[in-house]
């Protein structure tokens, strides 16, 4: 297809529905294996399904680092999150490392330090997250953070970007490193457009739906580049969509969201979840069935990445299930372009960066 060719709306609605999959998943079917002795880092891991990955890496072991910014008071403090971590750790047998280390994605001079403080540990890296996220804004105008980019799309997805990056060095010492990223099925509902990349005025389509398209773009292109290296070809990426959970994104206090449409849609929205989401308990066994099943690990035989039943990684995991991503996915040549683009937003040249895959 070309890149400006959008699939057919039926077919995309089709496949965000199919998302919303409600299907109660039991620890046999999301068996979680002895993490004793590996690292995780997890972002946005105080609330939601991100808290409770958290809880499931350290209750079988893991050593976790919970990366979170200094919360608003309707969010429970990453600290109270990585002491119920260490409990429940310590429940099961653990000693585990538990630690909150502060992280704002609307910032990056904090992911730089976030990373840096990492990367002077020297450990490998064996499962990292990239699970924080905020829902939409409701303003007629972009909302930029400090760095100049648009709120929504450096939180949800380049600030994640650059984190991974600096990473690949201390995930590559480990013997089966993987990148989990938190996509959604709304990256269906997204419009390839990237004249408005940054979510400038006029951009086409949802740009919280954009936002995910391009990060489940981008980290098929990283999959391919990471196979394309003696060094990194061991770490397997993959993009998930936990399911439609039950959390406190349907019930936004932030100023531009009250007194909106969009102040509505989530007041619609949040007696739905109730009745038909799924909890943050189950929404979470996407992250975790990603980053330990054996279905989703490095495999040897690179073929078709990004294509459904390929091997490889750089696979859409619709909560544990491999399903068909947008063909943005698989073309060469949109996946460069998102590539090229994030480039550019976090001037990787002068991050020193640019030829770091």
């Amino acid at each position: 297809m070309e890149i400006n060719q959008h699939p057919f709306a039926l077919w995309c609605h089709w496949n965000a529905l199919r998302g919303t999959n409600s299907t109660f998943l039991t620890e046999t079917e999301v068996p979680v294996p002895d993490l004793a002795g590996k690292w995780v880092i997890i972002t946005g891991a105080n609330n939601g399904i991100g808290s409770e990955a958290a809880k499931t890496f350290a209750e079988a072991g893991a050593n976790v680092v919970l990366g979170c910014r200094e919360p608003p008071a309707w969010e429970t403090h990453p600290a109270a999150a990585a002491e119920k971590c260490k409990e429940l750790a310590q429940a099961a047998g653990h000693e585990s490392t538990i630690e909150w280390w502060e992280v704002n994605m609307a910032d990056l001079s904090t992911v730089e330090e976030f990373a840096e403080k990492w990367i002077s540990t020297g450990r490998g890296l064996d499962i990292l997250c990239n699970n924080a996220g905020i829902s939409p804004t409701a303003s007629k105008k972009p909302i930029l953070t400090t760095d100049g980019l648009e709120l929504l799309h450096q939180v949800n997805f380049v600030s994640h970007v650059l984190l991974t990056l600096r990473l690949l060095d201390s995930l590559a010492k480990s013997a089966e490193p993987r990148v989990v990223c938190t996509t959604s099925c709304f990256h269906f509902l997204g419009r390839f457009d990237l004249e408005h990349f940054n979510g400038e005025d006029g951009m086409a389509g949802d740009p919280y739906g954009n936002n995910k398209l391009y990060f489940q773009t981008w980290l098929c292109e990283l999959q391919r580049r990471l196979h394309s290296t003696d060094k990194y070809k061991h770490i397997t990426i993959n993009g998930i969509n936990p399911g439609y959970v039950n959390t406190g994104i349907w019930n936004n206090p932030r100023p531009d969201v009250r007194e909106s449409w969009l102040d509505l849609g989530m007041k619609i929205l949040k007696p739905l979840s109730a009745l038909f989401g799924i909890t943050p308990q189950q929404g979470s066994r996407a992250i975790v069935y990603a980053a330990t099943s054996q279905e989703f690990g490095p495999n040897p035989d690179v073929q078709g990445v990004g294509l459904l039943g390929g091997k490889g990684g750089g696979h859409y995991i619709n909560r544990i299930w491999e399903a068909e991503a947008m063909p943005y996915c698989t073309n060469d040549a949109a996946r460069l372009a998102v590539w090229d683009r994030v480039g550019e937003d976090l001037d990787l040249e002068k991050r020193g960066l640019s030829d770091v895959i």
